[in-house]
């Protein structure tokens, strides 16, 4: 068995099965809004530029190491307005370990919360 940084490689009985960071960040991107509380993903401009162009960028506001089977995964993330911030970040850091661990078979020893933004766009529109 062998690891590169940057990928997950095992060797299997059939061949090598790879998981490269972008996949990672792209699981921990979708647990990660399917929380309650979250409004989206922090980007940046470049988030910003693709989202225009049309594209989807899954693993915006996401960044992943991967190293000997660990992962450290850091977030950006926007909550809505009205939210109880400890608890959203707390069922991100549930919600994105259980979903990477599941799918990926690594170990996530973090996950990190950065609150980017508040959402107060729905509490305009009620107005």
């Amino acid at each position: 068995m062998s690891n590169n940084k940057g990928n997950i490689d095992e060797i299997a009985d059939y061949g090598q099965i790879k998981i490269s960071d972008e996949v990672v960040g792209i699981i921990a991107s979708l647990a990660a809004t399917e929380v309650k509380g979250v409004a989206g993903m922090s980007g940046g401009i470049a988030g910003g530029l693709s989202e225009i162009l049309g594209r989807k960028n899954f693993s915006k506001g996401v960044k992943v190491e991967v190293e000997n089977k660990e992962a450290i995964v850091s977030l950006y993330i926007i909550v809505e307005y009205g939210a109880k911030i400890p608890e959203v970040a707390w069922n991100i850091q549930e919600s994105v370990k259980s979903a990477i661990e599941t799918m990926t078979g690594l170990n996530v020893v973090e996950v990190n919360i950065n609150i980017q933004g508040v959402n107060i766009e729905k509490e305009q529109k009620e107005e």
